[in-house]
């Protein structure tokens, strides 16, 4: 029984000091204390009585409320227990002592002892779940069926248990025509939990884990598997179905001669399993209601097999003949369903019977959608990957011919001044090879490796100072409307590559709206609580400042949705775009440490949305200075230069710009060449001009390396590749710059003025 509540207690301990107060008041001698303590005592009485009488209407209240669960109980169609919270059963119902006689004052463990094979383990895992939750139900399958164990909290220490029957389950196993499919069930580390009666028929005996059952493992559900019984070795087909909380259900199917027809197909119409029983031909003579429901209406006795899946890569009538002749190698097959409403894959798993005396297979399917796209996925990964590594890899070679083409273009416009007749074919060459360099830069924007200029930026600032331009770009058919947050906090990104990503969204949204409408452009701040997770990429908390980049035109279709962002992917008509506009702005946006989503629907359309986080600290300097603007030097210079770059013709092309300047250089082809020509102690170098990625050593180990004995020489990177791309080991170098490629005559000697100056 309970012990006393808390207001009796309280009740007690006043009376007993109002006991204490009144004999206290008899003893003192003073009359005004013990008037006073008189006074306290009653008071305390009065008190103890009005408790008292509200502590018995709460317990009468209890008792109504707890008789009154036991009236519902009672009509109760299931078996209902009340528990204390050590599982003692306070109350039962009468359909509890009809399936449970005797246990008046027994345990709830104890009850269900012969229905259970771990009754404690569940009925405290459900009340566990019900403390936190206040109700908790699981259905579990029993070797007489499949039952609900529920449990609610009815108030402190005591639990309401709910015995049921699944009605379903229970009439179909009572059917006549029914036949019991071995069925035995699995846990999580291989341990046989339970076994239905024709399982324990089947196999002879209680067995308790796999190895004991099957000769090989692990099992491979849809296949052809031997098992050990008392009998002997025997063929089944395994058929593998989740059971939930980590369980499986293991159906042995029949699988030697004669079994499908000694069974009936109707043992396998309710199995939780999609089968399938064709002809050799490779016709649906029959199939069972799971099936049915995974395949969809076109599923029909008489329908060809080939009319129903696709994407094996050869006949399936070849398929199906190999099996009859036992010459499978692979068990099973992933194929496509030619379902229209969507796309479903499925594999499939082949085995050969015999029914009355002719052949026939049985496929067991099972639904490989989930995992069919978490493969795609994988590989368009995969595919983005290298498509990046490649376009970095051009790009870097781009960016060393377009270097020597522009720089030696430089060389021949100093001896031609703008009246001599080659002077326009020059420039010519001049312009297309910027314009080159441009669409290098795309590729590389793409891979994330092209220099960015990060710099504090308010996107308010940089959105009025980009609207002219982009008022230009949309024309007099197309709105352009900006709404920014009140309290805009700031970002850190490169100006003019941002400005390029915006330009790029608002001419793709232009391109959307043929016949006019409006471009949305909205900034706000948001707070992210909790990390969010879309598109395969998982976005952390924290403070972010988002740009929307909304139109309402035509749309994109679902399954081009996810391309938009590949290079070389366009819905425009041949020449009418590059493909290479949202891989760029999706290369810049990756690179700063945003994100880029889209959202859209056809007719309706386009929201792209870009998350940028918020700079909440100082920017940090490192000792890695970047080369400024270059402008037009005049005069002559002096200074040695020892210049390394592995590229002829970038090699000829620099040397002789920084000679023209009146530096005095020395070239080496390798790391290695210049650290041979630094061995001769006598010899002065003011600069390094080197490439980074060379063959051998590259060029800010061999840096560090000559630093060691020349600590005051000043250093200039030259890379095709962005500077990031480098790591932290080069930015550690002192007294260095970095000029990406390709770089003017101009770009080149303004550098390496600036570090001897």
């Amino acid at each position: 029984m309970p012990g006393p509540s808390p207001e009796l207690k309280r009740v007690r301990t006043l009376i007993v000091l109002a006991v204490v107060l009144g004999t206290s008041a008899l003893l003192v001698p003073h009359q005004l204390v013990a008037l006073g303590l008189t006074a306290t005592a009653a008071t305390l009485i009065v008190l103890a009585w009005a408790l008292g009488i509200r502590s018995r209407a709460s317990s009468r209240k209890k008792m109504l409320d707890f008789n009154a669960v036991l009236k519902f109980i009672e009509k109760d169609c299931a078996s209902a227990f009340v528990t204390s919270s050590d599982g003692r059963i306070l109350s039962r119902n009468d359909i509890a002592r009809d399936e449970f006689p005797d246990l008046e004052h027994d345990t709830l463990a104890a009850a269900l002892q012969t229905t259970f094979a771990n009754p404690s383990g569940i009925i405290f895992r459900l009340q566990s779940k019900a403390g936190h939750t206040g109700a908790a139900r699981e259905d579990i399958v029993t070797r007489s069926g499949h039952v609900r164990l529920s449990v609610h909290e009815m108030e402190r220490h005591k639990y309401i248990w709910r015995f049921e029957k699944m009605v379903d389950q229970q009439t179909r196993r009572n059917r006549p025509d029914a036949v019991n499919l071995p069925m035995i069930t699995v846990g999580r580390t291989g341990a046989i939990l339970f076994m239905n009666d024709a399982a324990r028929a089947l196999i002879g005996s209680r067995i308790k884990s796999l190895d004991r059952l099957f000769t090989n493992l692990p099992p491979v559900s849809g296949s052809v598997t031997e098992i050990s019984t008392t009998l002997g070795k025997r063929n089944v087909i395994l058929s593998e179905v989740a059971a939930g909380a980590g369980r499986r259900a293991l159906y042995l199917l029949p699988a030697s001669p004669g079994d499908v027809g000694d069974v009936g197909w109707h043992a396998f119409e309710d199995l939780p399993v999609p089968l399938i029983k064709v002809s050799p031909e490779g016709a649906v003579t029959a199939f069972n209601a799971t099936a049915s429901r995974l395949i969809g209406v076109s599923l029909e006795t008489d329908v060809n097999l080939s009319k129903l899946m696709e994407g094996l890569g050869r006949p399936i009538a070849d398929w199906l003949a190999d099996t009859l002749a036992g010459k499978l190698v692979q068990k099973s097959e992933f194929l496509r369903l030619t379902r229209e409403d969507r796309e479903v894959f499925v594999q499939v798993s082949l085995n050969r019977v015999t029914e009355n005396g002719a052949p026939a297979l049985i496929a067991v399917l099972s639904d490989a959608t989930e995992l069919k796209t978490l493969e795609a996925q994988f590989v368009q990964s995969q595919k983005m990957q290298a498509i990046g590594q490649l376009a970095g890899g051009v790009a870097h070679d781009f960016n060393n011919l377009l270097t020597a083409i522009s720089g030696h273009c430089d060389l021949l416009l100093l001896r031609h001044d703008q009246g001599d007749p080659d002077y326009a074919d020059l420039m010519q060459i001049n312009q297309n090879a910027n314009r080159a360099a441009a669409l290098v830069g795309q590729l590389l924007a793409f891979s994330r490796k092209q220099t960015l200029r990060p710099e504090t930026l308010d996107l308010r600032d940089t959105l009025a100072d980009l609207t002219h331009l982009l008022n230009r770009l949309v024309g007099e058919k197309v709105t352009l409307t900006l709404s920014h947050d009140p309290v805009l906090q700031p970002i850190r990104a490169d100006k003019r590559q941002l400005e390029q990503v915006l330009m790029n969204l608002v001419v793709n949204a232009r391109d959307a709206m043929p016949a006019g409408g409006e471009i949305k452009i909205i900034t706000e701040c948001l707070d992210l609580i909790e990390p969010l997770t879309r598109d395969r990429v998982t976005m952390p908390t924290g403070r972010y400042v988002t740009v929307q980049v909304c139109d309402d035109g035509v749309g994109i279709a679902p399954d081009k949705l996810q391309k938009v962002f590949e290079p070389f992917f366009t819905t425009k008509r041949t020449g009418e775009g590059t493909g290479l506009g949202l891989s760029t702005a999706y290369g810049i946006i990756k690179q700063t440490g945003g994100f880029i989503f889209v959202d859209s629907k056809v007719g309706a359309g386009t929201v792209f949305t870009l998350y940028f986080p918020v700079l909440d600290a100082p920017e940090l300097t490192t000792s890695v200075v970047r080369a400024p603007t270059p402008h037009p030097l005049l005069g002559q210079a002096d200074g040695v230069v020892l210049l390394v770059e592995d590229e002829a013709s970038v090699r000829a092309f620099a040397s002789r710009a920084l000679k023209l300047r009146g530096y005095t250089v020395l070239e080496a082809e390798s790391a290695e060449a210049a650290l041979k020509t630094l061995e001769d102690q006598n010899l002065v170098i003011d600069v390094f001009v080197t490439d980074v990625v060379m063959p051998g050593m590259d060029g800010p180990t061999w840096v560090r390396e000559a630093l060691k004995a020349r600590p005051e020489v000043r250093v200039v990177f030259v890379s095709g590749y962005a500077e990031d791309s480098f790591g932290e080991s080069q930015r550690k170098i002192p007294n260095s710059v970095f000029l990406p490629k390709p770089f003017s005559l101009s770009d080149l000697t303004e550098t390496v003025h600036n570090q001897l100056h």
